[in-house]
C-alpha cells in the first residue's frame, strides 16, 4: 500500500497523538517515515507611519522556530527508532504550512501525507483556518486525517 508517508507536525499535542499513531501505521505496512515542521515565512510589514519588523527580529523568530523543528523531529526520530521504522526529517520556511507539507511530500516522494487535525469549528474554524483542509482540498496525495 504506502511506502513513504509524510507525517507533518505543529508540535501540539494534538499533533503528537497523530505521529505515534503515523509511526504505527508506518511499521504495520512496512513504510518509510519523513518527518516535517513548517517554519512559516514572515512578511514584512508596514506599520503606522512606514515602520517596518526589525529584520533582527525576523531573523530571531525564525532561528528559535527552526530550533524547535529540530527539537520535535529528534523526538519523533527517537520514537521511530524504538518501533524499528525508517525515519528522516525536513524543517523548512514556507510561505504557509499547508503549501510547505504538500512541498515537503512532492521533494521527498511521498505517497501519502498523514496528520492531525484540531478538529477546530465555528468561528475558531473560520478565525484559524485549518491547515489540514487545505492540505486535503489542494494535495494530488491521499491525506489520512487522524482525530
Amino acid at each position: 500500500m504506502f511506502k513513504h508517508i509524510l507525517i507533518p507536525t505543529d508540535g501540539s499535542p494534538v499533533a503528537d497523538k497523530a505521529v505515534k499513531a503515523g509511526l504505527e501505521l508506518a511499521k504495520a505496512l512496512g513504510a518509510k517515515v519523513t518527518g516535517f515542521y513548517a517554519i512559516e515565512a514572515i512578511q514584512p510589514q508596514v506599520y503606522g507611519e512606514g515602520y517596518m519588523i526589525d529584520q533582527g527580529l525576523v531573523k530571531e523568530f525564525e532561528r528559535s522556530a527552526r530550533e524547535a523543528g529540530e527539537k520535535h523531529m529528534a523526538a519523533i526520530a527517537r520514537t521511530a527508532a524504538v518501533a524499528g521504522v525508517e525515519f528522516s526529517s525536513l524543517v523548512l520556511k514556507a510561505e504557509t504550512p499547508y503549501e510547505g507539507i504538500i512541498d515537503a511530500a512532492k521533494k521527498r516522494k511521498c505517497d501519502a501525507i498523514f496528520m492531525a487535525s484540531h478538529g477546530r469549528r465555528g468561528l475558531a474554524s473560520l478565525i484559524m483556518g485549518s491547515v489540514t483542509h487545505k492540505v486535503l482540498t489542494h494535495s494530488k496525495l491521499p491525506v489520512l486525517v487522524y482525530r
